[in-house]
């Protein structure tokens, strides 16, 4: 089996005739936290919907479980981009019950991933009512309803208290030791040094580093270098 979980060759997309991301290839291994790191408008998002199939490539190629993309490599992939498509009229066990009918799922997985998130106590309170962070993690606990391979995570932390975003560092990490990959697309550079094993930094549509990383490294130095062309 081969050790990498995703793998990009040379994937394109454009917009019209605007190439918004160019070339890139990137080398996810399995049951690692891959921190995708750009600035604003850099193509993270795009990529992320690719992988998703959200959005098809414009050219090149993307393999999945070893295999090229199908759609049916959906079964196994969570995400969460941008903020989570909940319904505010409803408790956190109905939206994740409407999500389970939606999915083919058994109802039984809902406790199981309400306890992975913490939010098994919520009882009738409606998901208007709760708080950022309590809505991110319900946005996972329905991204992790399909008991996904890899799990995508764009953005997670926005909006969150340093609480809030402590409690989903944690809830991240225990992931990789459950079998799941994640991808952790982040502008918030100081997170993402504490709890990712590889970095990909974009800048312009294009990959401009991968590697691995040490949590004590220094992530903004090496994203600022990065971007401003000082790193080849």
């Amino acid at each position: 089996m081969n050790d990498l979980i995703l793998e990009t060759k040379g994937v394109k997309k454009y917009f019209g005739k605007q190439l918004a991301v160019n070339d890139v290839s990137i080398h996810i291994k399995r049951n690692c936290i891959y921190g995708l790191l750009g600035p604003n408008g850099a193509g993270k998002s795009t990529i992320l919907k690719m992988v998703t199939g959200l959005l098809h490539p414009s050219e090149g190629e993307i393999i999945v479980f070893d295999e090229p993309w199908r759609r049916e490599a959906l079964a196994e992939i969570g995400a969460l981009i941008e903020s989570p498509a909940l319904y505010g009229n409803l408790t956190a066990v109905e939206n994740l019950t409407v999500f389970t009918k939606m999915m083919g799922i058994s109802k039984n997985r809902i406790d199981e991933v309400l306890e992975i998130v913490d939010l098994k106590n919520t009882g009738k309170k409606l998901a208007s009512q709760f708080s950022m962070g309590m809505k991110q993690r319900l946005g996972i606990a329905i991204a992790l309803l399909n008991n996904p391979k890899l799990l995508i995570l764009d953005e997670p932390t926005n909006g969150l208290d340093p609480i809030g975003i402590e409690e989903l560092r944690e809830l991240i990490c225990s992931f990789p030791k459950q079998g799941i990959t994640v991808i952790l697309s982040s502008h918030i550079l100081t997170e993402v040094s504490q709890i990712v094993d590889y970095v990909g930094i974009i800048n312009n549509g294009e990959v401009k580093y991968e590697n691995r990383v040490s949590h004590n490294e220094n992530i903004e130095e090496l994203f600022m270098n990065t971007v401003r062309g000082k790193i080849v």
